[in-house]
């Protein structure tokens, strides 16, 4: 099993182009269950029956794992049973009819525009890591740029003249995104007098160096937002994603349309944007709960 287990993952690479952390992740839940079969025994595939499935999913309950955590293991095993019938390395696949656990979507955490604003003002220096800050917030939030695709951008995928930048989303789908005129002069900034003395002469092709040249990591990215909202006074647990959460809400709230949302998003789906007009009716009922005579 191990080897298919290989065999898969290689598949999920040249195939799939799909990114590091998807890999990661499936390789982790698909390594917790090749465990699982070894203790049972169950050497080959065709030797695994949907009981087995669910008596797995039982004990990743039973480790704790969220609903969330166990759907997303399920997926991993779904893919990887459909990869072995594929190629005729098993006659039957055991995951057809199981059914995911229920799960509850957590509405997207996101700050009010006055948070966004105070965070925004948080880097106020002009050494090259409060420019490089300041530029990166800024183009963050002007942007909805997921984080690895903000720290994955180059000089070349900027066209600041037309206020554009070419991001690569999931799958290394392209597509266009405005950058707005404060995020540019943020930008403009920072290329001019941060990111030379940051550069070391690496000739990096990365538009965001950390100290030492590179280009920055999410890891990094993390330990400044962190810090930067500690210093704006914001208390909330804000996370990378917190921004292009806000990014979204705050479009739809001053009336943008959903599509248009999306598209800007990198959605390929726009149930997957719907969940934002949920967080804009939660705070329109909070608005009423707070200022109506009768709320």
């Amino acid at each position: 099993m191990n080897q298919k287990l290989d065999l898969f993952l290689n598949y999920l690479v040249v195939e799939k182009g799909l990114a590091k952390n998807t890999l990661d992740a499936y390789g982790r839940d698909l390594v917790r269950y090749l465990d699982y079969l070894a203790e049972r025994k169950l050497n080959q595939p065709d030797d695994i029956r949907p009981p087995d499935i669910i008596q797995f999913l039982g004990r990743l309950k039973q480790q704790g794992l969220s609903p969330r955590s166990r759907s997303r293991a399920l997926v991993a095993l779904r893919v990887f049973h459909k990869f072995l019938l594929q190629e005729r390395l098993a006659s039957q696949n055991p995951v057809t009819r199981i059914e995911a656990p229920k799960t509850l979507n957590p509405l997207p955490k996101t700050l009010s525009q006055s948070d966004v604003e105070r965070l925004l003002q948080s880097p106020r220096g002009e050494t090259p890591l409060e420019l490089r800050d300041k530029a990166m917030l800024e183009l963050l939030y002007a942007t909805g740029l997921r984080v690895s695709e903000l720290i994955g951008l180059k000089i070349n995928d900027l066209q600041m003249d037309s206020g554009y930048l070419t991001a690569f989303g999931k799958r290394s789908k392209q597509r266009l995104v405005p950058m707005g005129e404060t995020a540019v002069e943020a930008i403009r900034s920072y290329l001019g007098l941060g990111r030379p003395h940051l550069s070391r002469q690496q000739n990096s092709r990365y538009l965001f160096l950390n100290r030492s040249g590179d280009g920055l990591t999410r890891q990094g990215f993390w330990k400044m937002i962190k810090r930067r909202a500690g210093e704006a006074g914001i208390l909330k647990n804000i996370s990378p994603h917190t921004l292009r959460h806000s990014f979204a809400t705050h479009l739809l709230e001053n009336g943008a349309d959903l599509r248009s949302v999306q598209t800007m998003l990198g959605h390929a789906d726009i149930s997957t944007t719907q969940i934002y007009t949920h967080v804009t009716r939660e705070r329109l009922r909070r608005i009423h709960e707070q200022f109506h005579p009768r709320g």
